[in-house]
């Protein structure tokens, strides 16, 4: 499905025209976040001709502010919900072996600071490689007091009157999840899909009690379009509501949306190759300290969140949480002035009678299928994303909205994975993202010229971003193509008139366009961006 030289997609223009056929879609799936892109790629493997329209960019919301870790999930194992765990962990190891550029493997440290902490923790982890089974990264093992602060010299020696015992070492994944975002975006077009950002869905048309098609409208241009479909897919996350109302105005809300708030420090307070686990802080969560694109971040918290907006703000009281809690266990205690980004996402916790925090919800997909058909998916977590996609395509064809098809996305290399030329890029590095693209990305015009170094942006990736990957901003290649927003959003800012300058070029646009996409992007840049 991959090939050694990548291949664009259509111009805008181009997929518009597209769009414009009377020949209705397969499937159309509303929502490009790590759910509805997934969705999208196992529709089109299956053979289904499906369209993909997303309101914003691609990962715009949730789906490019998560942790960046691709696993089973410790806590699900400590409250005995065995299934998801071992579900997780099949689609962790999935996922490795399918998108090896994105996804790779990292070892968490977990300190143990009281006597029966590291045999506790030692056991539930030996667990955690059980049920991974031959999927498994590498065997957990216990470490010494030594071993613990040679692999993270920065960890705290003494906690509340606490020394250190020792600790346990596991691993799990990380990933870049705007990048595999893209990376699934790129691998629907090699499956003869089409997606669409900049596409808002704004109604759902009906024909004989049944959603047969959206309205939709381009953000870009105004141009309103009506699309016709067999099955239509509801996968926008924590705005599943919003569009389940189109069809039923009193339909009840699914979604209990939870924030999460991450910063982002220098590598320094986390100098080495390892993750740090604390598996108990005062909000009943664990908190990660996590080394990322030469970066180290720190999350997350959990809080209900009644409204929804596309940015949500970090709160005073949640940024001042991280600091507290992580300078608890780090020997040098960050502080405001340290952190480089803060960003937050909205999580899609799905409903339960009698739930009172959302750290308690589980992450558990739901799957609902309308009166008219409409097929509503949310809950989960990227880890997921492929058996979710599964799930509604198979419940699509049980309820015989589309003729059965066997989904065919277990061993299904994504875009960028075959081929991909070794010692290129060292994992976990930006460019080991591109996998086989890398080759053609280092030939565009300012492949040396280096625009934000703490995030690896080249010219050459902002050229790249426009004619490969659709980015159609300034906001889209410095969040979600490139994370220098996400690692450092005051370099970030001041590259931003020169990637404007670079996207004009190349996708034809003139000064005062230049001009708004900077402004639009400063003003999101702001809400990454720390004030005393």
């Amino acid at each position: 499905m991959t090939t050694s030289r990548a291949v664009a997609p259509p111009s805008r223009d181009r997929l518009l025209t597209q769009l414009d056929s009377a020949q209705p879609w397969d499937v159309i799936v509303i929502g490009g976040g790590a759910t509805g892109l997934g969705t999208a790629v196992d529709a089109a493997a299956r053979g289904y001709r499906t369209l993909l329209v997303e309101a914003a960019d691609f990962a715009k919301g949730t789906s490019s502010r998560a942790t960046k870790l691709v696993h089973g999930g410790v806590r699900y194992l400590a409250q005995g919900n065995i299934g998801l765990v071992r579900e997780a962990l099949h689609e962790r190891g999935l996922l490795g072996r399918n998108a090896p550029h994105v996804v790779w493997p990292l070892g968490f440290l977990v300190p143990a600071y009281n006597l029966l902490d590291q045999p506790f923790y030692g056991i539930g982890l030996k667990m955690y490689d059980v049920l991974a089974g031959r999927l498994n990264l590498k065997p957990s093992r216990l470490l010494s007091r030594s071993q613990m602060l040679a692999d993270a010299p920065t960890l705290a020696p003494d906690v509340g009157g606490h020394r250190l015992r020792g600790g346990v070492l596991y691993y799990d994944g990380q990933f870049d999840d705007a990048r595999l975002a893209t990376t699934l975006m790129r691998t629907l077009f090699d499956l003869g899909g089409v997606a669409v950002n900049y596409m808002a869905v704004t109604g759902l048309n009906q024909s004989n009690g049944r959603v047969d098609g959206v309205t939709a409208r381009d953000v870009l241009s105004g141009t309103a379009f009506v699309l016709h479909a067999k099955c239509v897919i509801n996968a926008t996350g924590v705005w599943v509501d919003e569009i389940r109302r189109m069809e039923d105005r009193s339909a009840m809300g699914i979604v209990a949306p939870s924030q999460g708030v991450h910063l982002t420090l220098p590598r320094d307070f986390l100098p080495g190759d390892k993750a740090v686990l604390i598996p108990k802080t005062d909000d009943g969560r664990v908190l990660f300290v996590v080394p990322w694109n030469g970066h180290t971040i720190v999350g997350t918290t959990d809080a209900p969140r009644a409204d929804l907006p596309l940015e949500p703000a970090a709160s005073r009281e949640d940024v001042d949480f991280i600091l507290s809690t992580a300078g608890r266990y780090l020997s040098r205690k960050p502080t405001r002035a340290d952190v480089t980004s803060v960003w937050s996402g909205l999580r899609p916790l799905v409903k339960a009678s009698g739930v009172g925090a959302t750290k308690t919800l589980s992450r558990e997909h739901t799957l609902l299928v309308s009166p008219t058909g409409l097929i509503t998916v949310t809950g989960g977590k990227w880890t997921t994303y492929r058996r979710m996609a599964q799930d509604v395509m198979d419940l699509a064809a049980r309820e015989h909205i589309l003729p059965f098809a066997p989904c065919r996305t277990e061993n299904l290399p994504l875009h960028g994975a075959a081929g991909a030329p070794a010692g290129l890029a060292r994992p976990g590095t930006p460019d080991a993202y591109y996998g086989s693209d890398l080759p053609q990305l280092r030939a565009l015009p300012g492949a040396d010229l280096m625009l934000v170094p703490a995030s690896g942006l080249s010219e050459a990736h902002v050229r790249f971003a426009a004619r490969f990957e659709l980015a159609r901003s300034a906001e889209d290649v410095l969040a979600r193509r490139n994370r220098a927003l996400f690692l450092d959003s005051a370099a970030a800012l001041r590259a931003a008139p020169d990637v404007a300058r670079i996207l004009a070029e190349e996708l034809g646009h003139d000064a005062a366009w230049q001009r708004r996409t900077v402004a639009d992007f400063a003003h999101t840049a702001r809400q990454y961006q720390l004030t005393a």
